[in-house]
Formats: structure tokens, C-alpha cells, sequence
């Protein structure tokens, strides 16, 4: 693997203070970022920030530390819009995460939309939190659910599009990267077939908004899903990007204050969006640091954190293609795949792969990765997963290595 970056990796490392420590011993290489990734000191302190100096409730109040939250508040919404190339921040809803704006879309639009015999067209990949909201979303309303399968190189099984979607499909939901394959799907690609026959589009963006340039326009979906704790903000806030023309068509998700504008004993009307789906008091801190979370990324450049990764991956599947044992899943080319690696080691359970692992100051993930359909799939019941970051380096993925090896010996 080339040495040379974009980006001075080692620099920003020292940016993250979590990765100076060390655990058992060991320098930490923390390869688990797809679960959700480390902080930088300026988001962490940005959200100090706000507790400390001007904490008050958004929208709500006239004294200086509310207008001052307000202010911070609204401008990270404008800064999440501008980093996915939406035309309007009022296209942005403040969520808890992915998983919450799935929902949202579930409940509010397709409890509007969707009646019996209606089509749900899913992928096999799909995390837990694009399947089990429109399986509840079609037990409500009498629609039916499909899936389009993969090829034996785990992407997804595109032929089978055509044949799958007709004039009852009414919502396609796909994951724009697989948390386990890594595979990248051609989203733009599958929402252009998917409009021909009058279906609307929902791109669960969690692995791909923190790791590539996105830009709405581009994927042509009609809403993009995302979590700020993958992205280098928070937990506790995610996001929401529907089209201003479907969200103004949808009803409520929660109800509540901040959500109305006239509340009378038997009726209420609906504030504009987006604050109509941001009921009760937001993630208000969080937002803000998400906000500022998108100013280091910009300050690194999207393109750069994405060459990165196609490095680290391309020299990770070299490397682990190397170990004696170890089954890769997932497309064998970098460029087809993401820098989520997810793989079995004969003989050997992924839980005590991931143990062994942490012995050496290793953090990687085991197990089923919220993607049940997709194991049985593969006729695993697990498997340990390595996913990689801005501040990965290839040294650590040697370690990966090394660890795997040492797995292997003591378990033959």
C-alpha cells in the first residue's frame, strides 16, 4: 500500500483523544467505526461548549442564551443541508438516528400512502432498521414485502429489479453501503427504475454519508437516513432528508409541542415542516456538535476520507486474503465496497475472534450485525467485522492480521 495520502492521518489522530490510550497493554486500533465512531476534540468540546455557556431551550425563547441556541441550532441544520447537497434546510429533520427517520418515514408516509396489495421492494442486505419498520408499516396496511437477492460476490442481484418492481411497488428501501459487505449500491441507478413505475425511494445512508461524498441530487432518492454518531458527532442525533414536496404532504410522526401551531380542545394544526416531525425538546447540543462534527470532515474533504479508505481496504483485503482460515465476505474489488470487512475464521467463533482481538488492543465487532436475513443468507450465524476511518492506519490492519494468526494457531 502507497504511504502517501491526502491527509496527514497521524496528525489528525492526535485530534481524536480516545486513541491515545492503550487497552491491554497495547496501542488501541479501533477498527469498529461503522458501529459508531470516535470523537474529535472540537466536536467534543463543542458540545462541552454548549452546556457551559449558553444552554437554553430552541424556538422558544426571547433572552440572549435561547436566541444564541437557537442560532448554533438552525446553523447546523443549514450545515447538514449544504453536506448533502439539499436544496433547503428545511428538507432536514432533526432525528435520534437512522433507525428514528426510518421510522418517520414509515409511519407518517406510508401510513398515508401505502393500502392492501400494495409492494415494499427491500434488498437481502438490509440492516434490521430498513426491514422491521416496513414489515410493521405492511401489517398495518395490508402491503407485501420482496426482496431483491445478491450474486455470490455479495452485491445485489440487479436483473432481478425489473422483474420485481411493477405499478404496486409503491416504496423501495435500500442501504446505500452494506454494514457487512461493504458493497456499495448504485443507488442513482436503482431509483431511476425505481420512478419509472411511480415508487418512491428510501436510502438508509448510515454507512455511506460519513465515508463518501453524497449528494441527494445525484442519488435521485426521495430520503436519505443518516446517524451523526457514525460521522464523527454524537449519539443521539440523526438525520432526515425527504423532499420538501413529500414532506409538506406528510402528517405528524409524534405529537407534542414545538410541532403545532394552534392547539384547541378537540383539534390542532401542524407547524411547517421540518420543525412539524421535531416534537418536544430536540437533541439541541448535539445537533450543534453534529454541526461542527460536518466542519471537520469538510476541513479533511469527503473525496480525501474516501481515497483513504479504498487504500486501507484494498491493503486489508490483500492482507486478510492471506490468512490461512479466513472466509471474506463481500465484493473482492475495493472499488465496488466500502471499508466494512466482515469475515469467519475456521474453527474459530467470531466472539473469541473479537476477544482475542481486544487482547492485542484490537476493537472489532462480532456477531450478527443486525442483519439476521442477510447471515442465514450467507449460512453463517455470525461473523467478526473490521471497519475502517479516517484514522486508521495500515499498521493497524497488519495488527488485525497478526491477531487472526495467533486466533488460528490457538484454536487448531
Amino acid at each position: 500500500m502507497s504511504q502517501l495520502t491526502q491527509f496527514d492521518v497521524l496528525a489528525l489522530r492526535r485530534e481524536f483523544p480516545i486513541l491515545q490510550q492503550e487497552v491491554n497493554g497495547h496501542r488501541l486500533a479501533f477498527l469498529d467505526s461503522a458501529a459508531s465512531s470516535q470523537k474529535p476534540r472540537h466536536v467534543i468540546d463543542c458540545l462541552e461548549d454548549y452546556y457551559r455557556r449558553y444552554n437554553a431551550n430552541v424556538h422558544r425563547g426571547v433572552y440572549k442564551l435561547s436566541e444564541e441556541a437557537t442560532f448554533a441550532f438552525e446553523r447546523a441544520r443549514g450545515k447538514v443541508a449544504r453536506f448533502i447537497g439539499a436544496a433547503s434546510p428545511r428538507e432536514v429533520v432533526f432525528t435520534r438516528n437512522t433507525t428514528e427517520a426510518l421510522n418517520l418515514v414509515a409511519q407518517s408516509w406510508g401510513g398515508a400512502n401505502l393500502k392492501p396489495g400494495d409492494r415494499i421492494l427491500l434488498t437481502l442486505m438490509e440492516h434490521h432498521s430498513n426491514i422491521v419498520p416496513w414489515q410493521m408499516l405492511a401489517q398495518r396496511s395490508g402491503a407485501v414485502l420482496d426482496y431483491i437477492g445478491l450474486d455470490g460476490a455479495g452485491r445485489l442481484a440487479l436483473e432481478q429489479l425489473d422483474q420485481k418492481l411493477d405499478e404496486r411497488t409503491k416504496l423501495v428501501a435500500v442501504a446505500h453501503q452494506s454494514n457487512v459487505l461493504g458493497t456499495i449500491n448504485p443507488v442513482a441507478q436503482i431509483a431511476a427504475r425505481a420512478h419509472a413505475v411511480g415508487a418512491v425511494v428510501v436510502v438508509d445512508g448510515a454507512q455511506s454519508v460519513p465515508h463518501m461524498p453524497v449528494d441527494v441530487k445525484n442519488l435521485g432518492c426521495d430520503f436519505l437516513a443518516f446517524s451523526g454518531h457514525k460521522m464523527c458527532g454524537p449519539t443521539g442525533i440523526g438525520v432526515l432528508w425527504g423532499r420538501r414536496s413529500l414532506l409538506e404532504a406528510m402528517p405528524p410522526f409524534l405529537g407534542g409541542g414545538s410541532m403545532i401551531k394552534v392547539v384547541e380542545l378537540e383539534q390542532s394544526s401542524y407547524a411547517d415542516i421540518p420543525a412539524r416531525f421535531e416534537a418536544g425538546t430536540p437533541a439541541i447540543g448535539e445537533a450543534i456538535a453534529l454541526g461542527e462534527a460536518i466542519d471537520f470532515l469538510d476541513s479533511i474533504g469527503m473525496e480525501a476520507i474516501f481515497q483513504h479508505e479504498l487504500e486501507l481496504t484494498s491493503y486489508a483485503l490483500e492482507r486478510l486474503g492471506a490468512v490461512e482460515g479466513l472466509q471474506l465476505y463481500g465484493p473482492d474489488s475495493a472499488t465496488e465496497r466500502g471499508g466494512s470487512l466482515s469475515f469467519t475464521l475456521e474453527h474459530v467463533h467470531p466472539h473469541d475472534v473479537a476477544s482475542i482481538l481486544d487482547g492485542v488492543g484490537v476493537a472489532v465487532r462480532a456477531g450478527h450485525h443486525c442483519t439476521q436475513p442477510l447471515h442465514r443468507h450467507l449460512n453463517v450465524p455470525a461473523t467478526t467485522r473490521a471497519s475502517f476511518y479516517i484514522y486508521n492506519l495500515p499498521e493497524e490492519i497488519d495488527r488485525l492480521a497478526a491477531g487472526l494468526d495467533k486466533a488460528r494457531k490457538l484454536f487448531m
